[in-house]
């Protein structure tokens, strides 16, 4: 069992659930939680909101801040909902928060797209789903983390991290 929870970003494309699980396990941990769209710059939410993808140049201040909030965590633990795409970006995570757990909020496109047309977001347009896919690393045998299957309910996602946590296991 952990001593002290590690911060832990839920991570994957958007319209996977990473807000819904990440309130829940918040909850359910006794853990702040914070949304990493809410970090993202003006600049950022308007260039989403044209249709256009985020390069790793306007990505890389953005995922500075989310460290920085992540690294505040360490020793009390926080949820955050962070896309994480890649693995370059969860490692420069990682460098600011050594033991952020990754949890990979992962569907097929299908589910995903069918949650999309379901909703809408602030500033990222459905459209951009594709470049997400395009764009996402699944998390690599070396990455402390879990990867699980949001066919599952949002609740049966939360017990699953929540007894991994309470194991002390990062095992997928």
């Amino acid at each position: 069992m952990y001593a002290t929870i590690p911060p832990i970003v839920i991570m994957g494309v958007q319209g996977s659930g990473k807000s819904t699980i990440g309130v829940l396990l918040a909850e359910r941990l006794g853990l702040p939680f914070i949304d990493g769209d809410s970090l993202h710059s003006d600049e950022n939410k308007s260039w989403m909101t044209s249709g256009k993808p985020l390069t790793d140049a306007h990505r890389l201040p953005w995922l500075h801040q989310v460290g920085d909030r992540l690294a505040g965590s360490e020793g009390s633990g926080v949820v955050m909902a962070c896309s994480a795409l890649k693995r370059s970006y969860r490692d420069l995570l990682r460098e600011h928060a050594p033991t952020l757990v990754i949890v990979f909020a992962n569907g097929p496109i299908e589910l995903i797209a069918s949650r999309l047309a379901a909703r809408q977001h602030e500033y990222m347009p459905p459209s951009l789903l594709l470049t997400q896919f395009a764009d996402l690393e699944v998390l690599e045998d070396d990455e402390p983390g879990l990867t699980l299957d949001i066919a599952q309910t949002p609740e049966q996602v939360v017990d699953h991290i929540v007894a991994a946590v309470q194991a002390g296991s990062v095992l997928r």
